[in-house]
């Protein structure tokens, strides 16, 4: 689920607005399909993952040697049980590190399971936010801010002036409320938020700071609201370039696998290629969770007048920490499960 920034801004339609943001955060998703595709298939002889698989061929038979000392003994001391089992890790190196130059097997299986953490990810997301709630809750938080951009010019003229700069301004406010409404359906909370606007555009003519603010907003929350959503959008980003990364670094934690110690690092790379899809998921599903509160509790209060502006710093820095101490947990747990695996499968061969 990507997340796009309203840049609140007069002077751009409100269907520009939308529009451009989705456009964008399509397009930014599509370039990183675009980049793991061309990194773990696209001539993988010839680019940075080809480069980096020859690195671990390269760990792999520098590893070998100690390998095969740790396997001689074995043989002397284990009467052939454990050696026998322990030779089968050669075989795995030497099988996910062949490159065909269109995707070795690690590449393929290291694409096969990013596709199905986006995949769990996304029925995740479509199944908790059915009713389009985090939207919602997102719509809510920057309403506000978008009708206050528009009405704030008129706030220092007056007269005739003003009362043309408010109806200008409320033709495109207007905008507003029929996208929402053709996009939520007759909402409370849409309702309250007209009302607000009514009251200011069509009150004494003199509307003080204090006034406005308590309506409507200042700028000093429209720039705390468009930071936090940027850090937010960082975040995303930021996971998606953590797991690419743990991906390109698969075949060094391969090459390294044959060497004689209990946790070897491919089961490390697993774990860390796990944990990052876990941040991830943990990430949505907080902020559908969340936003679900906030739809179903504010949103349904016509009276209720919330200051939202803590939901966007809990999606800006909150919800990336909880996330990311989750996929800690998780990590480690799923580190711990394959290790004991493998410790249970090397006794009973």
């Amino acid at each position: 689920m990507q997340i796009y920034i309203l840049q609140i801004s007069p002077q751009l339609g409100i269907n520009d607005t939308v529009n451009n943001g989705a456009r964008t955060a399509r397009s930014i998703a599509a370039s990183w399909d675009n980049q793991w595709l061309n990194l773990l298939q696209t001539n993988t002889s010839n680019n940075l993952y080809g480069s980096l698989t020859n690195l671990g061929v390269f760990f792999a038979v520098g590893t070998l040697l100690f390998f095969m000392v740790q396997w001689l003994r074995d043989l002397i001391d284990s009467e052939y049980s454990r050696p026998i089992s322990a030779f089968i890790w050669p075989f795995v190196v030497v099988l996910l590190l062949s490159n065909s130059g269109n995707g070795s097997i690690l590449s393929n299986l290291t694409l096969g399971v990013r596709n199905f953490i986006n995949s769990v990810n996304q029925q995740v997301v479509t199944t908790a936010d059915a009713n389009q709630t985090y939207q919602q809750a997102v719509s809510m938080s920057v309403a506000e801010e978008v009708a206050g951009s528009l009405l704030r010019p008129c706030q220092s003229l007056t007269g005739e002036q003003q009362t043309q700069c408010f109806a200008k301004a409320s033709e495109q406010i207007n905008d507003l409320w029929q996208e929402y409404r053709s996009l939520y359906g007759n909402k409370i909370w849409i309702d309250r938020l007209e009302n607000q606007v009514n009251q200011i555009r069509f009150g004494t003519g003199i509307i003080s700071d204090t006034t406005f603010n308590a309506f409507l907003g200042n700028t000093v929350q429209t720039t705390i609201k468009n930071f936090f959503f940027s850090l937010q959008y960082a975040f995303q980003n930021l996971i998606e370039a953590t797991m690419l990364l743990i991906a390109a670094l698969g075949p060094l934690a391969v090459g390294g696998s044959l060497l004689p110690v209990a946790g070897k690092p491919i089961f490390a790379w697993l774990t860390g290629f796990l944990a990052a899809g876990i941040a991830k998921i943990s990430f949505n599903i907080v902020a559908v969770l969340t936003a679900t509160v906030i739809v179903n509790g504010p949103g349904q209060d016509y009276n209720s007048n919330p200051d939202l502006t803590w939901f966007i710093i809990f999606l800006g820095i909150l919800a990336p920490l909880l996330s990311l101490i989750v996929a800690g947990a998780g990590g480690f747990a799923v580190f711990s499960a394959i290790s004991s695996t493998a410790s249970l499968v090397r006794e009973r061969i």
